[in-house]
C-alpha cells in the first residue's frame, strides 16, 4: 500500500492581544532553525523544552525500585477510542506550543498509523503510515526528516523529523496500532508562556512554506562558509607546556567562526592541545580541542550544522559567541611533543543587549566505569540561566557489547522527576537498535565505530537548535550506564550552553586526564591490562593475616574480567569476625599520599574496617551486595610512608544480615595513591 499523509483543512488562529508580538510561525521556526546567532540570545517569545516519550514507567525516583528498569518501549499516557479506532496517545500538551523533535522506531513490524491533531481538531494534521516520517507528498528530504542509515520500509532502523509544527491552543499524538511492537519514541516540543501568539500548522501553512523548507533542507546540510571582514590568525609552533592567545578586536562583537589544524593531528595531540576562551575577562570555555569541535578520540570526520571536522584535519567551530568588551582565545599546549597550529578566528558585529549570552564549553572525563551495576554519570551540571544547546560523547569500550542500554536523564530548575527522560543513548543521539554505523546528519552524529559490536572508541555528537533546553535556575544532566554485559568503559562528556554572568557547572580542568594515554584495543584485551595507577593487591606482599585464612590471587574472568583491574583481585577467605589481612603497599616517595580502596563486593561478602600504619581510621566498606561486582572507589585518608611502604590492615567486623554463605570472605582489587 502506498504510503499515505493527510492534512487537515481546518484553519487555527491563536487571539491575538493588543499591539502583539510577531507571531510564532512555520516561517520564523524555519528562519531560527538557520540563524547561527538565534541561540545565542535568550529565547523571546521564552519557552520551556519538555521531552515524551515510552521510557519505563517503573522510573520514579532514584531511591525506588525501577529507577534503572529498562523496557523503554510501548508505553503510552492512554489508550482512547477515537472514530472506531484504539489510539495510544503519545504525547498530549495545552499550547501555545511546538513540536521540535520527533523520533520513532520499532523492529521490523511496521505496520501502524502515526497521527498528529492540532488544537483539538478531530481531524488530524498530519498522517504517517508505519513510522515512515518521509511517507506522501511530505517531500522533506533528509535534513528536516532524518532516516536512521540504511533505512528501509523493513528495516529497524529509527527515523528523526525536525520539521517544527506550532500549535496554538493543544496538540495530541497517538499510534494506531496494526501489528505489535516493541515501539519506541521520543518527542522534544517547546511550550510558550500562556498568551504567546503562535499560528498553528495547517495545510495552507506548509504549501506556503515549501521554499523555505527546501531552502532550509539545503543549508543544513551545507553549511555556508564564514565571509567576514574580521579574520584573526595565528600560525605557530607551540613547546610542549607553552601556551599562545589570540586577542579578539574591542567588543561588543561575536566570534562567528573558528578554524583549527594542528600538526601532527594525531589522538594525543588533538585531546593533549586545551582550547581556553574568555569573554569580558571570564573563562567560559575549558576543552580538549578535538573534543570541542566534536571530533572526540582522535580525528574523525564530521558533517553537521554548528561544527565541522575534515579528513584533512581542519576543524571548524561555527557557534556564535558574543562578548560585550574583551575576547581572548588561548591554545595549551598540555602534551609532551610540540604542536604546530593554525588558528583562524573570524568575528563579526553584535548588538549586545539584555538577552545576550556568553558560550561555554567544558569537559569531563572517567575511566574505569563498570557496570554492571546500573549506575547515573554525570555529563555535567549547571546553576544560573541559560540555555544548553548539545553535547560529545566520546567513550571507549573494551568488550563487544553494546553499552548504551541507559537512557538520559535532564532535570530542570531543580524538577524531581526530569523533564526530559529518555529510552536509550542511541536514541538520544538519533539513531537505534545498536551497533549501528556512521550518521552524518545537521544535529545528531555518530562519527566513529570501531568495531561492529561498539568494541573500541565510539563518538557519538548532537547539537540542539529549535530543542535547546532554557534553563532558569539550573540544569543536570545525567546519563545511565546499562550494558548488555560486564564491561568497563571510558567516558569523555564535552557539553556546551549559553548563559548569563554568575552561572557555574561543576566542572573543573582536568589537566591530568587529558593528558592520560589514549587506551587501545590491543591494551585493554591484554589479559594481564591494569588499570591506569592501579596498585593491583594481589600483586602485593601479605605481611601478615589471620592464621588458618586462605589469602590468595582469584581471576575474575567469571564475573566479567574486564571490570578488575588485570582481570583479578586477592580474596580472602575469612571466616569470622576479627579475621585479617596486612598488605605493604609501596610508595613512590616520602611525601604524604591520599590512599584509596577499591573493593569487591558479592552476596557472601563482609563489612570491614580499617587500620593504616598502625592507626584505626573512620572509613568502613560493607562488602555485601547480591551479585558480585566492583565497588566504588573509597578514601581510607592521607598518610605518610614509613620505610617506603604504607602498611594496610583490612580486618572483617562484622556479617551483613542478608549476606548467604560464607558471610566474612573480602575481596580487594587495587589501591590507588594520589597526591593531596
Amino acid at each position: 500500500m502506498k504510503p499515505i499523509l493527510k492534512f487537515s483543512s481546518a484553519l487555527a488562529f491563536a487571539v491575538l492581544p493588543l499591539q502583539a508580538a510577531p507571531p510564532v510561525t512555520l516561517e520564523s521556526l524555519l528562519a531560527e532553525m538557520t540563524d547561527f546567532e538565534s541561540v545565542a540570545r535568550w529565547p523571546e517569545p521564552e519557552f520551556t523544552c519538555l521531552q515524551a516519550s515510552s521510557y519505563d514507567r517503573r522510573t520514579v525516583a532514584p531511591d525506588q525500585p525501577g529507577w534503572f528498569a529498562n523496557d523503554d518501549h510501548t508505553q503510552y499516557i492512554r489508550t482512547e477510542e477515537t472514530a472506531g479506532r484504539r489510539e495510544n496517545v503519545m504525547m498530549e500538551d495545552d499550547g501555545p506550543g511546538c513540536i521540535v523533535r520527533l523520533w520513532v522506531t520499532t523492529i521490523k513490524n511496521k505496520k501502524g498509523v502515526l497521527r498528529v491533531y492540532l488544537d483539538e481538531n478531530p481531524e488530524p494534521a498530519l498522517f504517517f503510515p508505519a513510522f515512515d516520517l518521509l511517507a506522501g507528498d511530505l517531500k522533506l528530504g533528509e535534513s528536516l526528516a532524518i532516516p536512521h542509515p540504511g533505512y528501509s520500509a523493513t528495516d529497524n532502523g529509527g527515523n528523526t523529523l525536525m520539521l517544527p509544527i506550532p500549535y496554538a491552543k493543544h496538540c495530541k499524538v497517538t499510534w494506531e496500532e496494526q501489528g505489535e511492537g516493541p515501539r519506541y519514541y521520543q518527542i522534544n516540543f517547546r511550550k510558550y508562556a500562556a498568551g504567546t501568539n503562535v499560528e498553528t500548522f495547517t495545510t495552507a501553512s506548509f504549501e506556503a512554506a515549501g521554499p523555505s523548507i527546501q531552502r532550509t533542507n539545503k543549508v543544513l546540510s551545507a553549511p555556508p562558509s564564514s565571509k567576514l571582514a574580521a579574520s584573526f590568525s595565528k600560525s605557530t609552533t607551540i613547546p610542549a607546556g607553552g601556551e599562545v592567545p589570540l586577542d579578539l578586536p574591542a567588543g561588543p562583537a561575536a566570534v562567528k567562526m573558528m578554524e583549527l589544524r594542528l600538526e601532527p593531528n594525531d589522538a594525543a595531540a588533538l585531546r593533549s592541545l586545551i582550547v581556553l576562551i574568555q569573554f569580558d575577562g571570564k573563562e567560559t570555555v575549558w576543552c580538549p580541542a578535538s573534543d570541542f569541535f566534536g571530533s572526540g578520540a582522535g580525528l574523525n570526520e564530521l558533517k553537521s550544522w554548528y561544527r565541522s571536522v575534515l579528513t584533512n584535519g581542519t576543524m571548524t567551530c561555527r557557534w556564535t559567541m558574543p562578548y560585550a568588551k574583551t575576547g581572548r582565545i588561548t591554545l595549551f599546549n598540555a602534551g609532551k611533543h610540540p604542536v604546530k597550529v593554525q588558528l583562524q578566528c573570524q568575528t563579526g558585529s553584535w548588538k549586545w543587549d539584555d538577552r545576550s549570552m556568553y558560550f561555554h564549553s567544558a569537559w569531563h572525563y572517567e575511566s574505569n566505569l563498570t557496570t554492571p551495576p546500573s549506575r547515573d554519570w554525570n555529563f555535567i551540571r549547571l546553576a544560573g540561566r541559560g540555555v544548553y544547546v548539545g553535547d560529545t560523547l566520546s567513550l571507549f569500550n573494551p568488550v563487544a557489547t553494546w553499552y548504551g542500554e541507559g537512557d538520559e536523564k535532564i532535570r530542570v530548575d531543580g524538577e524531581a522527576v526530569p523533564s526530559h527522560l529518555g529510552t536509550g543513548t542511541e536514541d538520544y543521539y538519533g539513531y537505534s537498535f545498536a551497533p549501528r554505523g556512521i550518521m552524518q546528519t545537521p544535529f545528531s552524529n555518530q562519527t566513529r565505530i570501531d568495531q561492529e559490536m561498539t568494541q573500541g572508541h565510539n563518538v557519538l555528537t548532537r547539537t540542539r537548535n529549535l530543542d535547546g533546553i532554557p534553563f532558569r535556575k539550573s540544569l543536570d544532566f545525567d546519563i545511565e550506564l546499562i550494558s548488555w554485559k560486564p564491561t568497563r568503559l571510558t567516558y569523555a562528556a564535552t557539553t556546551h550552553w549559553y548563559a548569563f554572568p554568575g552561572g557555574s557547572s561543576n566542572r573543573v580542568h582536568e589537566l591530568e586526564n587529558a593528558t592520560a594515554p589514549i587506551p587501545t584495543l590491543a591494551e585493554a584485551q591484554a589479559p594481564t591490562a591494569p588499570f591506569p595507577g592501579a596498585i593491583d593487591a594481589e600483586l602485593l606482599k601479605v605481611a601478615a593475616s589471620t592464621l588458618g585464612i586462605e589469602v590468595k590471587p582469584q581471576d575474575m574472568e567469571p564475573f566479567g574480567g574486564v571490570r578488575w583491574s588485570r582481570g583479578a583481585q586477592l580474596l580472602a577467605k575469612a571466616g569470622k569476625v576479627g579475621d585479617f589481612t596486612e598488605l605493604e603497599i609501596p610508595a613512590p616517595d616520602s611525601a604524604s599520599h591520599k590512599l584509596f580502596l577499591i573493593a569487591t563486593q558479592a552476596p557472601d561478602y563482609g563489612i570491614l574496617k580499617f587500620i593504616v600504619n598502625d592507626q584505626p581510621v573512620t572509613a568502613k566498606f560493607d562488602g555485601y551486595a547480591g551479585d558480585v561486582r566492583p565497588a566504588e572507589k573509597m578514601l581510607l585518608g592521607t598518610f605518610k610512608p614509613q620505610n617506603g611502604r604504607i602498611k594496610l590492615r583490612i580486618e572483617v567486623s562484622a556479617a551483613n544480615p542478608a549476606a548467604v554463605g560464607a558471610k566474612f570472605y573480602f575481596g580487594i582489587d587495587y589501591l590507588l595513591l594520589e597526591r593531596p
